[in-house]
């Protein structure tokens, strides 16, 4: 059975605003990790994380861009495992939709299967809901002329 997380949270803000903390290196590494991502269908970069023994995860996501429609759009694979070859093969989906002056961000993250990954489903489904949460505070604490995140 397949595991899916999914969040959706309405940013009043423009897509523009939103499409740069996705897809703007230095801005992800505010709400996400350092990465060396690049918004260019074929990229493949890393984010780094600390190693979770628990979670038979070695503190390293290997991904792949797939799809960059820009300012609505973002599509990259995202694998993980222990560091043995063994890893789950996922898919994360940004979709954003322009709406009611600002936009609504569709997180669609899928490909947990089997058991063993259970853990790892779990810590991330609360995870990513914190750091698209985050993206929110930074905007709008941007809007107002703060600069903490």
């Amino acid at each position: 059975m397949e595991k899916v997380i999914q969040h959706q949270l309405f940013y009043p803000h423009p897509p523009q605003a939103v499409w740069e903390y996705l897809t703007d290196a230095e801005l992800m590494a505010h709400w996400l990790m350092k990465s060396d991502f690049l918004p260019i269908v074929g990229h493949e970069f890393k984010f780094k994380a600390g190693p979770m023994p628990e979670m038979n995860f070695d503190g390293t996501f290997h991904c792949k861009v797939l799809e960059v429609v820009p300012l609505k759009k973002l599509v990259y694979s995202w694998q993980f495992g222990p560091g043995t070859g063994k890893v789950t093969n996922s898919v994360v989906t940004w979709t954003l939709t322009e709406k009611d002056n600002g936009t609504e961000l569709l997180l669609i993250h899928d490909g947990f299967k089997g058991a063993a990954f259970m853990k790892m489903f779990n810590s991330m489904n609360e995870g990513w809901l914190k750091h698209i949460t985050k993206i929110l505070t930074i905007l709008n604490n941007a809007a107002n002329g703060s600069t903490q995140a």
